[in-house]
C-alpha cells in the first residue's frame, strides 16, 4: 500500500500561492483609490512656450505668454484656478392615496309555476364585498456640503469656455479622503481673485469619497452582496 501523504503535500504546495493571491488582493482592495467620474485627466500640463527675446527696452515683449496689462484669470491650459464649494440640496415629497370600494348583490327565487326547479322555491341569495386602499408616503433629503478645491484647466474649448478638474486628497490617521471636481467654466464669471462658486460651474461633478477602516466597516462583504442578489426574500 502506498503512502498517501506525498499526494497530501502536493495539494498544500498548489494551496499556498492561491491563498498569498487572494490576501495580495484583499491588501491591494484596502489600499486601491476609490473610483471616480469625473473628467479625466484630473490635470495637464501647459503647453511648451517659446523663448523669450532678449529685452530691447519697450514695455512690450515678443514671445511674453502674459502682457503687462492682462491679469491672472485662468485661461490657458495647464492655468490653476480656486472653486469655492456650496452646494446646498435640499427635496421632499409626500403622497397619500385613499381609495374604497363596496359591492354588493341579492337575488331571490319567486313563484315557479309550470316549470322544473321548484325546489329552488323561496331560496334567496345575496353576496357583499368590499376594498380598502389607505397608502402615505413621504421622503426628505437635505445635503450640505462646503470648502474649497484648486483645479487644474485641462482643455480649452472652442467658445473660450474651460474644462477643469482637479482632486484634493487629505491623509488622516489611517484613513484617507478624496475631493474631487470637474466641470465647464465660464471665464466672464471668473472674480479677479481667481475664483469661482461651484453654483457657475456647468456639468459639475462633485465628489467626497472616503477610504479606510472606518469606510470599509459600512461597506457589506463581496460574499454577502453576492448571496444577497439571489435570495427570492
Amino acid at each position: 500500500m502506498k503512502n498517501p501523504k506525498p499526494r497530501q503535500f502536493e495539494s498544500e504546495r498548489w494551496l499556498l500561492p492561491i491563498a498569498l493571491t487572494l490576501l495580495a488582493l484583499s491588501l491591494a482592495a484596502c489600499n486601491s483609490v476609490p473610483p471616480t467620474n469625473v473628467h479625466q485627466p484630473m490635470t495637464a500640463r501647459p503647453a511648451a512656450r517659446t523663448e523669450t527675446l532678449a529685452a530691447n527696452g519697450s514695455i512690450f515683449q515678443s514671445g511674453n505668454a502674459r502682457t503687462l496689462f492682462e491679469d491672472r484669470r485662468a485661461r490657458y491650459v495647464g492655468d490653476t484656478m480656486t472653486i469655492t464649494i456650496a452646494e446646498t440640496t435640499s427635496a421632499s415629497t409626500k403622497s397619500n392615496t385613499k381609495v374604497n370600494r363596496a359591492t354588493s348583490i341579492s337575488a331571490k327565487a319567486g313563484t315557479i309555476i309550470g316549470l322544473p326547479g321548484k325546489s329552488l322555491q323561496g331560496m334567496e341569495l345575496g353576496a357583499s364585498g368590499a376594498n380598502s386602499l389607505d397608502g402615505k408616503g413621504e421622503a426628505a433629503a437635505n445635503n450640505v456640503f462646503t470648502g474649497t478645491i484648486t483645479v487644474t484647466v485641462i482643455e480649452v474649448l472652442p467658445n473660450g469656455n474651460l474644462l477643469v478638474s482637479g482632486e484634493k486628497q487629505v491623509a488622516i490617521g489611517f484613513g484617507q479622503e478624496y475631493i474631487r471636481l470637474s466641470g465647464v467654466v465660464n471665464p466672464f464669471f471668473i472674480n479677479s481673485a481667481n475664483s469661482i462658486s461651484s453654483s457657475q460651474v456647468a456639468d459639475a461633478r462633485i465628489e467626497y469619497k472616503e477610504s479606510g477602516a472606518i469606510s470599509e466597516a459600512q461597506v457589506m462583504g463581496w460574499l454577502s452582496r453576492f448571496f444577497l442578489s439571489f435570495l427570492p426574500f
